[in-house]
């Protein structure tokens, strides 16, 4: 009951958030963000909220869409599955959202992106990079969108950048077994860390409550790696980032978009000083999208907004311009709209929908230099 309570008093939080702009009843567009607000990638939510807060603030300022200003029902998953599952059906069958912006990481979102092609309700993650969460067995889910792009892109750019820039000939791999994303990410990197004619000597999991990984780095250090792959989210690899300095471990640490928190140094300390990973975008990119969205972004929230709230700033957008050009609250015109977004120009680059509901754009490559984030290059597809 506890569960069902807290999905609840979220929500009804939530659709209060732009009093100023509340519209006649029966005249707005309602929709749904789903989002880890507590648990343990909660600076995640927190930055993904945010973002969202901002388009939809925008949105509205400019009248909403077709005349309709837009309400919002956000609701906290706390990076759970079932949670997960529970808030889009609530966000479904109880709010009657048109569409939904999230969520977050691959493993709650896979869920909800069953939910949300069986209930024929558009969605937008601007974060989960997990192939199924837009195709599973082969199967092309439609009403599912992304605004990042997925691991095996990511993964194999890693494992490019670990064999060119690096001059890396051995890697390891550390994952997280139960985790979609973790698991996902790692076999594509090793994968194609072995195309690339590279040699991975040591190919390791835990679990997700593991908290000492010396037994495994103690394996790892055995095998010698130039590299070190670790494709979690920060806070794990921070733990392991302190046990590998503690073991005197000289590989290169490495990994992809979950690194991306300021909490990953504060965790990790100096151990983490030197990594490399991929990023969807860099605050230090002089494009006027992404200098303009920084600048509005610490005004209001006194930070500089992390990659995740930049995708998901994107993916509302987006999903505001299919409503506009649908011109229409009925689900399947929006989902029509945005199959045929082309050439949409977000912060994290200009883009293109390709048949999966995937975008086709650029990564980044950023270097953990002197405690801060250093953006390095951009890598295209």
């Amino acid at each position: 009951m506890r569960r069902s309570l807290s999905l609840v008093a979220v929500a009804v939080l939530s659709v209060a958030f732009f009093p100023g702009c509340k519209p006649p009843p029966g005249n707005e567009m309602k929709i749904g963000l789903i989002t880890p607000l507590s648990g343990d990638v909660k600076t995640f939510g927190e930055s993904v909220k945010n973002a969202f807060e901002i388009a939809v603030e925008e949105a509205n300022t400019k009248g909403g869409v077709g005349g309709r200003k837009i309400a919002t029902v956000i609701v906290d998953d706390r990076n759970d599955p079932t949670e997960a599952s529970n808030a889009a059906n609530l966000l479904i069958n109880q709010h009657r959202v048109k569409a939904i912006v999230g969520s977050v990481t691959s493993k709650t979102t896979i869920p909800v992106s069953d939910l949300a092609q069986s209930s024929r309700i558009p969605t937008i993650t601007g974060t989960a990079t997990n192939p199924k969460v837009t195709v599973a067995d082969g199967k092309r889910k439609d009403y599912m969108f992304r605004s990042c792009y997925t691991d095996s892109f990511q993964g194999t750019v890693m494992a490019k950048f670990a064999r060119g820039e690096l001059q890396a000939v051995t890697s390891a791999v550390l994952y997280d077994a139960s985790n979609d994303y973790s698991k996902g990410i790692a076999e594509v990197f090793r994968d194609a860390f072995t195309r690339m004619e590279g040699k991975v000597s040591a190919y390791e999991s835990y679990g997700k409550d593991d908290v000492d990984f010396s037994a495994l780095l103690t394996k790892v250090k055995a095998s010698k790696p130039d590299v070190l792959f670790l494709p979690d989210y920060y806070n794990k690899v921070g733990l392991i980032a302190k046990q590998a300095k503690e073991q005197g471990l000289e590989a290169k640490l490495i990994g992809p978009d979950g690194w991306d928190s300021p909490d990953l140094v504060k965790v990790a300390g100096d151990a983490i000083e030197g990594g490399y990973f991929s990023n969807h975008y860099s605050p230090e990119d002089t494009r006027p999208e992404v200098v303009n969205w920084v600048k509005k972004y610490r005004e209001k929230f006194g930070q500089t907004p992390d990659a995740l709230g930049t995708l998901t700033y994107d993916a509302t957008n987006m999903l505001v311009e299919a409503i506009r050009r649908a011109n229409s609250d009925d689900p399947g015109k929006i989902r029509d709209a945005l199959a045929s977004l082309k050439g949409f120009e977000g912060v994290t680059g200009k883009f293109t929908m390709d048949e999966n509901g995937d975008p086709i754009k650029s990564a980044v490559i950023i270097q953990i230099r002197d405690g801060k984030q250093k953006f390095l290059q951009v890598v295209n597809p």
